[in-house]
């Protein structure tokens, strides 16, 4: 690689996706050996190599650095581009991180929703319950922003349902409630900053290739 090619960037969201985002990369020949010392303090990881650099994100963040280019790449759940809706190219489904989102609720919410009566929706998702009832269903609902557990919500009586994210339905179960409706899959995704698609356009389409390839 010559001296003065610059560097391409990945924001990768903390946890679980970080994780198989670099066992994928790993696959076809992409390490950061950096990343692999559980001691370090280090915020950001290079690959002097191959003139890359990572570093990790909370996941609703990952989308902002790559609009602004603080990142040239970006790997994140479908539910957080949905749900922060900045400007980038969605350029690949990375097809780990599967599950979906729903709107949940007891049996008895069932009825509430096929007569589009005026509900409480408890959700850590209001960009994405809001378009789910207004703009597909057209119900107007009240929207309840929560951090935590949202499965609380029927349960002590803030919402009548739920929009969350389901893998297996299990927590659910366990809480007496159930999927009433499906709104969307939902995966890993990743994203590329508009300027740097036209910029580096050679190595970010490469990498796509191979990716791609290999999946």
């Amino acid at each position: 690689m010559s001296k003065d090619m610059r560097y391409i960037t990945f924001a990768l969201a903390k946890g679980r996706l970080a994780k198989k985002t670099l066992d994928l990369l790993a696959k076809i020949g992409i390490t950061c050996e950096e990343m692999k010392d559980k001691e370090t303090r280090k915020l950001i990881f290079v690959n002097e190599e191959l003139k890359l650099k990572f570093f990790l994100a909370k996941a609703p963040d990952v989308p902002t650095y790559v609009e602004y280019g603080a990142a040239d790449i970006g790997v994140v759940g479908k539910d957080t581009l949905l749900e922060e809706g900045r400007r980038a190219y969605e350029v690949l489904d990375l097809g780990f991180g599967k599950c979906r989102m729903c709107v949940c609720g007891p049996e008895s919410a069932a009825e509430l929703l096929k007569h589009h009566e005026m509900i409480r929706v408890a959700s850590k998702y209001p960009r994405i319950a809001k378009d789910y009832f207004y703009n597909k269903k057209h119900q107007t609902v009240d929207i309840i922003k929560l951090n935590g557990s949202v499965e609380l919500g029927p349960i002590v009586g803030l919402s009548d349902v739920i929009v969350d994210i389901v893998e297996t339905g299990s927590t659910l179960k366990e809480n007496g409630l159930k999927v009433l409706e499906e709104i969307c899959p939902l995966s890993a995704r990743m994203i590329v900053n508009q300027v740097s698609m036209k910029m580096e356009a050679d190595r970010i389409k490469e990498l796509i290739y191979r990716l791609r390839e290999y999946l």
